[in-house]
């Protein structure tokens, strides 16, 4: 391992790490206790050391489990159990550098103060605990924005630069640390005197450092890194020419296969784009002068396009991810029509999949996507600008809604592979339920847990990454076969198109900053472009800021007096009325037994939040015009999900066929529904009396397990009680039962075969999560994953009575044609319809007032 530090050879890490494992296998008891703890603990230090070069995380997870073994095995207050800390610690804050995991960073924190406290005061080494300390202080102050942790970093980071200029012989290395910190202060703090003395730390560092030494290209980085940001402060053109000339001797420095290449190329293209801009600023604008602009033009493109298209390791998927991001948009300026624009975002799509990879939780998927909003989006407006509104669907189908997809593509049936490989096909069964499993049901790590337990969960993360290795290699396999070269892999717009419903279009409304604009999608057409010219992001994210309604929802007041019908109004001018021009549906005529057509509508960003549904112009006294007089509405998370329930719509076994309902009117912690039992023994009288194999439990009656089972047993649910979207854990969202709750992690790990229609008669179903717009991660989208075909769920608080209402005019609609005979199940293909009805039938009674709209237009429709 030594001899790897001063060599840098992979060679010889992986000689150590050979060693250890020989050493471990040759005295392997059964009994942990007995294996030599060095070898242990060697064996982790090895893999973390081999990661920081590869970036494989399989070695980082290892490592982990092997330092915490030694930990272990090793009493708090013996000094040889300092390094193993100081080690765990390290390879905790470099994990939390990929997953972002705060339990991470804390575990990190926790284990140098644990170090720290078992060496003595005047051990040579302490410098270096100080500055690991230092630097987990550092890591956690970029999450948390709290001064107090890096104020601590620098007060810890001096300290031990006193110590190391006695005592190390490379002093460089802590005088970097001290800068990095010195340079996070002023971006907290805006005092430049912080940033002067980081680039003075920093000149020093690159100064003591002898040419030809492994660290200098990280020295140069960090530098040219200094200057460029104080040029962002001053504008000082000599700063980012001496940043750009750093950071070229960092970039020709770096050994080519270091994972480190995307992070210095992406650095030194930033630099060089930025000095061209700053050159034709002092031109006045010209891209007439000097040949030097345009060098440091094609130069800092060159170098983002290396920095993205190198593998690097999963610490640097986030610098791809923005270097993909910083290219399209410098190509949209300066070369739009180059085929480098699609290059660009295609691979910035490919790098979003890979930061919310599936070897993750759900949870963590969550947590990385949330740094990641909006890249779908903008994506698609860059294809609409061009024209080309195929990449913008693929775009948005392959960055919208991920998870969903990843959990979709775990269940996708398997029998055209069954047939041409079998054993293959009967693996990749295996794989998934594991895979679907583990991403699951993992329970989270804190800092108070014993280690014992820590443990167990890290060998059930390692257990999770080599099944999310194993499925790579198994999609490996199965596209290599003749017919299958895409199989699993996002959809290309042909096969978007194949299946679309034939009973009306499917609407796709792209909302970002730059434009708004809509794919209709109809079968057997190409997609059709409608650009929306008077909407736009700023609109869409007033609309939705608004006061939540209460549960009483005659107290709905919107903020700054908007009445909810302004909203509604803009939206039906500037959003819905124009796409029903372009797609020619008029005026819907009643009467004659005909039915008006159906319509899907699938929004991204904060129009996600908004009821589309029942845009329009309301005027009290007056003819009003609005959604309802022309399409029935229903909306879909992805293109994808809706034309897969086209795909599967077989009928229902009769054995399953049928539905199950529960009230849960007096959940502990809940404000009590009564009108809960009255709706749900009313509903379940019609089913009865109208022939339907009904089951109906309420209250203590039931458990969530017992539901869990129900749902199982009958193709449809009602489910008439409290719903809460957490807002921090989205994946926590849930139904309120007497017994417990019913959240959608649980839901999730239902893969419901035989579901059809599951109606949500409980508050905030399809309210989604504003980090996750484009996730759509709400009890209605949980229900749709889990595998039901249609859903009808709320957007917001519903008042008890309503929701009463709603559902007996909506299973009245629903049974009205049953023919003797029929048997005793049902489908829900009529669902739609039946809630269009029940809407209209409330809105007929109630009126167009404000208070009105809030009674009836939370009610929402979705999938097929």
């Amino acid at each position: 391992m030594l001899r790897f530090e001063l060599t840098g050879r992979l060679s010889d890490i992986d000689e150590s790490i050979a060693t250890h494992r020989r050493a471990l296998a040759s005295t392997e008891t059964g009994d942990s206790s007995l294996l030599p703890v060095g070898n242990i603990s060697g064996l982790g230090m090895a893999l973390g050391m081999r990661f920081r070069h590869t970036g494989d995380l399989s070695d980082l997870e290892e490592g982990i489990l092997s330092l915490q073994r030694a930990v272990e095995l090793t009493p708090d207050d013996e000094v040889t159990c300092a390094p193993y800390l100081c080690s765990l610690g390290l390879l905790l804050e470099l994990r939390f550098i990929c997953t972002r995991d705060m339990s991470d960073i804390a575990e990190a924190v926790s284990a140098h103060q644990r170090a720290m406290d078992a060496i003595p005061i005047s051990h040579p080494n302490l410098y270096i605990q100080l500055e690991n300390l230092a630097r987990t202080f550092s890591q956690r102050w970029k999450s948390t924005r709290d001064l107090t942790d890096i104020h601590e970093a620098i007060s810890l980071s001096r300290k031990a630069l006193e110590l190391a200029l006695e005592w190390d012989p490379d002093p460089p290395r802590t005088m970097c640390h001290l800068a990095n910190n010195l340079n996070r202060l002023w971006e907290a703090t805006g005092k430049l005197s912080y940033l002067e003395e980081s680039i003075s730390v920093k000149a020093r560092a690159v100064k003591l450092t002898p040419e030809g030494d492994p660290q200098m290209p990280y020295r140069l980085y960090v530098l040219g890194s200094g200057w460029q940001t104080r040029f962002g402060a001053t504008g000082d053109i000599s700063d980012i020419t001496d940043a750009v000339s750093a950071l070229k001797r960092a970039a020709q420095a770096i050994p080519t296969n270091s994972i480190h290449v995307p992070g210095y190329f992406l650095g030194l293209g930033d630099a060089l784009l930025r000095r061209c801009t700053k050159t034709r600023s002092l031109a006045g604008g010209s891209t007439e002068g000097p040949s030097s602009d345009i060098e440091d033009e094609m130069e800092g493109l060159a170098a983002i396009k290396l920095a993205v298209s190198t593998h690097g390791g999963p610490t640097q998927i986030v610098d791809r991810l923005h270097g993909a991001r910083m290219w399209a948009r410098h190509l949209m300026i300066m070369a739009p029509h180059s085929p480098d624009v699609l290059i660009a975002l295609d691979a910035a799509l490919d790098l979003l999949a890979l930061r919310g990879g599936i070897e993750q939780t759900i949870r963590m998927r969550h947590i990385q996507l949330e740094g990641s909003a909006g890249i779908a989006p903008e994506a698609a407006s860059i294809a609409c600008e061009l024209e080309r509104p195929d990449k913008a669907l693929e775009w948005l189908e392959q960055g919208r809604c991920l998870v969903w997809n990843q959990i979709n593509r775990l269940r996708t049936p398997l029998g055209g592979l069954h047939l041409s490989n079998p054993s293959l096909a009967k693996s990749i069964m295996n794989v998934s339920r594991r895979l679907e499993s583990a991403g699951s049901s993992r329970e989270h790590s804190h800092i108070d847990m014993p280690l014992r337990q820590k443990i167990s969960l890290q060998e059930e993360a390692r257990t999770h990454l080599d099944l999310a290795k194993q499925w790579d290699e198994l999609l490996h396999r199965a596209r290599a076969i003749p017919g299958f070269e895409s199989f699993l892999l996002p959809a290309r717009c042909p096969a978007l198109l194949q299946d679309l419903p034939e009973s009306g279009p499917v609407v796709v409304i792209n909302v970002h900053k730059q434009r708004c604009d809509a794919i209709a999608l109809r079968a057997g057409d190409e997609p059709r472009h409608i650009h929306l010219p008077n909407f736009s992001e700023q609109k869409a994210n007033a609309a939705a800021d608004q006061e939540p309604p209460t549960r009483a929802v005659g107290r709905y007041r919107g903020t700054r007096g908007t009445p909810i019908r302004t909203v509604l109004q803009g939206l039906w001018i500037d959003v819905v009325k124009p796409i029903l021009g372009v797609l020619e549906i008029s005026k819907f005529e009643q009467g004659h037994d005909r039915v008006p057509p159906r319509i899907w509508w699938c929004p991204t960003g904060a129009l996600s939040f908004l009821p589309i549904h029942a845009a329009g112009i309301y005027c009290p006294g007056v003819e009003s015009e609005t959604v309802l007089d022309y399409v029935v509405s229903s909306y879909t998370p992805t293109v994808s999900a809706l034309t897969e329930r086209v795909r599967g719509n077989h009928p229902i076994e009769d054995g399953v066929s049928g539905l199950f309902l529960t009230s849960q009117s007096n959940a502990p912690g809940a404000s009590k529904i009564p009108g809960t039992t009255m709706e749900v023994r009313s509903v379940y009288k019609k089913a009865i009396k109208t022939g339907i194999r009904a089951l109906k439990v309420e209250g203590a009656n039931l458990t969530v397990d017992e539901c869990l089972g129900h749902l199982e047993e009958f193709s449809s649910v009602h489910l008439a009680c409290h719903g809460y979207q957490n807002p921090e854990e989205s994946l926590r969202s849930k139904f309120r039962f007497h017994n417990g709750t019913l959240d959608l992690a649980t839901i999730l790990r239902k893969d419901l075969k035989h579901a059809d229609l599951a109606f949500l008669s409980a508050c905030e179903t399809s309210t989604g999560d504003e980090k996750l717009s484009d996730e759509a991660v709400h009890l209605a989208a949980g229900m749709l994953a889990a595998g039901y075909r249609r859903v009808v769920a709320s957007m917001w608080s519903i008042g008890d009575t309503r929701a009463q209402e709603v559902a007996k005019t909506f299973y009245d609609y629903l049974w009205k044609d049953r023919e003797p005979g029929s048997g005793t199940g049902f489908d829900g293909s009529q669902s739609a319809y039946a809630l269009h009805h029940a809407i209209q039938k409330l809105r007929d009674d109630l009126g167009d007032t404000d208070g009105a709209i809030l009674a009836w237009a939370p009610f929402v429709h979705f999938g097929y």
